[in-house]
């Protein structure tokens, strides 16, 4: 099917958000390149095991840490870092930690569209942030709405996604507290 026959069987209201979610080459012809397969998952935590969880836009009422997809010929370690950045404007991540966790989950309805019609898998990277205390977040507005720094447990039962809440239930053994 292509692009354009996609893009109007989409209502007005999921138009912009289905557009800000593609890949576009630009040249003499546009062109949908689906998004890579591979995700970080980046757990925000404070020495206290604070962990800082994000409300997406969309779905609504979904709520995560720290994640994104990698980038063509981008590694999960400079995709933590740039998903971090971009996602919470925290901009000292010298204490990054890849927790050599790997999870491989189904893609679901709400992020189908962005990926080529043959990828059903994705494969997840977990790392974890430590950081000494709570800091300011400044939120990308077309990603996420609010953000809240909670305790290991209640921040484990907010997370929307199994493999985040396996992530921050497993904080307090696999990552260090610096």
């Amino acid at each position: 099917m292509c692009v354009a026959r996609r893009r109007r069987r989409r209502t007005d209201a999921s138009e912009s958000r289905f557009r800000r979610h593609l890949t576009w080459h630009t040249g003499p012809v546009n062109k949908f390149v689906p998004r890579r397969p591979e995700s970080v998952l980046v757990v925000i935590h404070t020495r206290a095991l604070e962990v800082l969880l994000l409300r997406r836009i969309a779905p609504a009422d979904f709520w995560q840490s720290v994640t994104g997809a990698l980038l063509a010929d981008e590694s999960p370690a400079q995709a933590a870092r740039r998903e971090v950045r971009e996602e919470t404007g925290i901009v000292d991540v010298s204490g990054l930690v890849d927790l050599g966790v790997r999870r491989e989950f189904p893609i679901i309805e709400p992020w189908r569209a962005r990926y080529a019609p043959d990828a059903t898998v994705n494969l997840e990277h977990w790392w974890a942030l430590c950081l000494p205390e709570r800091v300011p977040v400044t939120l990308s507005p077309a990603e996420h709405s609010q953000y809240r720094w909670l305790p290991v447990h209640e921040a484990a039962a907010r997370a929307s996604s199994y493999t985040n809440q396996e992530a921050i239930l497993h904080l307090p053994d696999i990552s260090p507290r610096s």
